[in-house]
């Protein structure tokens, strides 16, 4: 009877055991996830080629201090503002969420900061920093020496921009006359200016109705698919930058097992994001 009993308590324990080993895992996963870093999936081409369709990308939380965003989905009940907030840096690649659409992730990135004027001719960006009296022109080196894709307008050209402060960047670019290729914007205080490098099929702050993203080979849609802008990006919003592509997979990739093996894009695995 002692010897039933004791077998008894002995797998109760071990059960116990189990349960509080898994309550400690989650505890510690959802704890890395929300103070740590978090993995995201790029679903669209707007940030090509910096950012390709099926890259899954690390996004550390403390690099710009914690906001309610900072904890989705918990984001609802958190109050605004930052904690341990820093300032990020022009040229960053930034995950936000949109005053207009504060359920969704977007990645862009940042060209614009508090008080600068963003100046947009022809395709070429131009930056007049807060204080300063004069603008000056992005470089913008072509790069025929890259392939690139078909686009949706036609041919995409590359262009090697490199932003005031040093940062150095390939964006892709189909037209200079279309709807985003010309504008200026003033950044108000508190808010940022987020571009995408596919500079003809990104939903960005430049316009108030935008094109949204689209692959490659898709038939241009009716005016702004019924997108909501995203416009200047508060600095509440921001969740964090992008550090690195830690694996990526091609379009042909699905369910099937082998396909994991011939999707998967060594060259991109664990590839700092620039």
């Amino acid at each position: 009877m002692t010897s039933a009993i004791d077998s008894r308590s002995s797998l109760s324990s071990q059960i116990w055991e189990n349960v509080r080993t898994i309550v400690y895992a989650l505890i510690l996963a959802f704890g890395i996830r929300f103070w740590i870093a978090q993995p995201f999936r790029i679903p669209s081409s707007s940030m090509e080629p910096t950012l390709l369709v099926g890259d899954y990308i690390v996004v550390t939380k403390w690099s710009f201090g914690y906001s309610r965003f900072s904890f989705a989905p918990l984001e609802g009940v958190l109050p605004s503002g930052r904690l341990f907030g820093s300032v990020p840096e022009r040229g960053e690649i930034v995950v936000f969420r949109p005053e207009s659409q504060p359920t969704k992730d977007f990645v862009k990135r940042l060209v614009g900061l508090p008080g600068d004027t963003i100046r947009v001719v022809d395709g070429v960006l131009s930056i007049r920093e807060a204080g300063a009296s004069d603008f000056v022109e992005v470089a913008r080196v072509p790069r025929p020496d890259l392939e690139t894709p078909i686009g949706i307008l036609g041919p995409v050209q590359a262009f090697e921009e490199t932003l005031p402060n040093g940062v150095r960047y390939i964006v892709y670019d189909e037209t200079t006359d279309g709807d985003l290729d010309n504008g200026e914007w003033l950044v108000p205080e508190g808010h940022y200016f987020m571009m995408g490098d596919n500079r003809d099929n990104s939903q960005d702050s430049r316009a108030p109705c935008p094109r949204a993203s689209m692959g490659w080979g898709d038939v241009p849609p009716g005016p702004c698919m019924g997108a909501a802008p995203v416009g200047f990006v508060p600095a509440d919003h921001l969740v964090g930058p992008a550090q690195f592509v830690f694996v990526s997979f091609g379009p042909e990739t699905s369910l099937l097992p082998w396909t994991w093996v011939s999707g998967f894009r060594a060259g991109r695995f664990i590839k700092p994001v620039e």
